[in-house]
């Protein structure tokens, strides 16, 4: 029998509902009416991004390639981050999610974050967000669902538009509808960065991201990267079914010169009503895979230290993610709903993705009502049991010495547009 069909046959595990303190779950779910957002008198659209705007682009050299990504990489990470320290006291999210969509064209059996009853997000609360988190400071969007291609028309409009405007566009992405046009249309429109979701090589059921289904895509996505300037990498979830397909994945993006980041797949931490999958789950690790995972960790952070793969993990990250599968996430500093905000498909603002149903009222765009005190109370409980691979990384490099210490060692390098991340 196959290892992945063997895999794909153990035995399932149950899960509860949520895992988040009960006190603290039914305050984020009060059954009270949350602000919604103010409509205009007229609403506003998005403007059509002309095509193409760089008729047959040519690859660049390595030098202009690196080039292009270091200064846009200052411009909207450098000079933002430094000056978020200086107003340390207003609302300047580093790293925006705009949630485009809430439905998905795929069922992978861990992901709870989609529901394909919820409508999509209008031109108007688009726009209106990319001009109110430009207004306060922000220079990255990341593009959220779902799937974010299930409207490639609409992604094609926000990019352009935010690209007009100096913003790092970010787009996660199952690469399904990633067909060759989608991929020239973005990066003629100026997206940055495309990040893969692969979880297998071969299409499962249960884990439906699977690269050979669109290895044609990628392929094309790769080979397109210098023509247009933007980088390429994937996103990996570590499963109990899965562990093979990781160490085969990070070798295809090595091979191919991409970067990689993991994730330890989780149990919903919040309730989930929509979900389907929660009981008999074959993906969600249990104790005896513990072992498996540290050793799957340890071997993926010696291929960064001793063979230069690129991740976007900390090495302590990784460590870390030993304790969370064990329930003992250690102390980190999360800045969700300072440095780093969720936009739902309505305008209505939260912390960060597990809190997306949450029925607690933080405003909307132009108008926020994050209070760090109530942030800081809510974290001293749902920090114990996250350890999110952005805000994780977000907090470890907010501090100084620890940017300044990495900017000066990209310097001595020439800034040559380095994937290496702040240890």
């Amino acid at each position: 029998m196959a290892p992945a069909l063997q895999q794909e046959n153990a035995p399932a595990s149950s899960a509860p509902p949520f895992r988040l303190d009960q006190k603290l779950h039914q305050i984020l779910y009060k059954p009270e009416p949350r602000t919604v957002l103010e409509p205009l008198p007229e609403p506003v659209a998005l403007p059509e991004p002309p095509y193409p705007i760089h008729p047959d682009p040519q690859p660049m050299t390595k030098s202009e390639y690196q080039k292009l990504n270091a200064i846009r990489t200052w411009k909207t990470w450098g000079a933002p981050y430094f000056k978020s320290r200086w107003y340390n006291k207003d609302l300047r999210p580093i790293i925006p999610y705009l949630f485009t969509e809430w439905k998905c064209n795929l069922d992978c059996h861990y992901c709870w974050s989609y529901n394909n009853k919820v409508k999509g997000m209008t031109e108007d609360t688009a726009k209106r967000s990319i001009d109110w988190l430009h207004s306060i400071g922000s220079r990255v969007l990341a593009l959220m669902g779902g799937e974010p291609l299930l409207r490639p028309k609409f992604i094609h409009k926000i990019v352009h538009y935010s690209a007009k405007k100096d913003i790092f566009v970010y787009l996660p992405t199952n690469g399904r509808l990633m067909k060759p046009e989608v991929i020239d249309r973005l990066g003629d429109a100026g997206i940055a960065t495309v990040n893969l979701a692969v979880d297998s090589v071969k299409d499962r059921k249960s884990l439906p991201k699977a690269l050979e289904p669109i290895r044609p895509y990628f392929d094309y996505l790769v080979k397109r990267q210098h023509h247009y300037g933007y980088t390429v990498m994937f996103n990996i979830n570590i499963c109990r079914n899965n562990m093979d397909d990781v160490r085969e994945l990070t070798e295809i993006a090595h091979d191919n010169g991409i970067a990689t980041d993991y994730h330890i797949n989780e149990t919903p931490m919040m309730e989930q009503d929509h979900f389907k999958h929660l009981d008999e789950n074959v993906t969600y690790l249990t104790p005896d895979d513990w072992s498996k995972v540290d050793d799957l960790l340890d071997y993926l952070d010696d291929k960064r230290h001793t063979e230069g793969y690129k991740m976007v993990n900390q090495s302590k990250h990784m460590q870390d993610m030993k304790q969370l599968m064990r329930g003992a996430v250690p102390p980190w500093k999360c800045r969700a709903g300072q440095n780093s905000l969720i936009i739902r498909t309505d305008g209505t603002l939260a912390p960060c993705f597990p809190m997306y149903s949450a029925t607690h009222d933080w405003g909307t765009i132009e108008n926020p009502k994050f209070d760090n005190a109530q942030l800081d109370e809510m974290k001293k409980e749902c920090s114990t049991h996250c350890l999110s691979t952005c805000n994780y990384i977000l907090a470890y490099c907010y501090d100084t010495k620890r940017v300044l210490k990495w900017t000066l060692k990209q310097a001595m390098h020439g800034f040559k547009g380095s994937t290496d991340t702040i240890q």
